[in-house]
């Protein structure tokens, strides 16, 4: 099975998918290299949002989040398999 992108969701899947090398903060809303799959990027998990406390911070993580969701998503429909 071929996978037409793959979102890394948090530090320890972006290290396991790119290496040690892959840092969220760095790397996180841009496309990388990857030989997983034509689209590849990471993105902050899911639940560090949650865990937020501020209501302002939790919103901006959160639609941060949308937005890599919506790169990886856009970045696929463009992606010749």
């Amino acid at each position: 099975m071929q996978p037409g992108a793959v979102l890394a969701m948090g530090m320890t899947a972006a290290r396991s998918l790119f290496g040690p090398k892959a840092k969220v903060t760095k790397d996180r809303g841009r496309p990388l290299e990857s030989p997983l799959a034509p689209v590849a990027a990471v993105t902050i998990h899911p639940s560090a949002i949650l865990r937020l406390r501020e209501h302002d911070e939790r919103e901006a993580e959160f639609a941060g989040f949308v937005a890599d969701l919506e790169g990886v998503a856009s970045a696929l429909k463009g992606a010749v398999r």
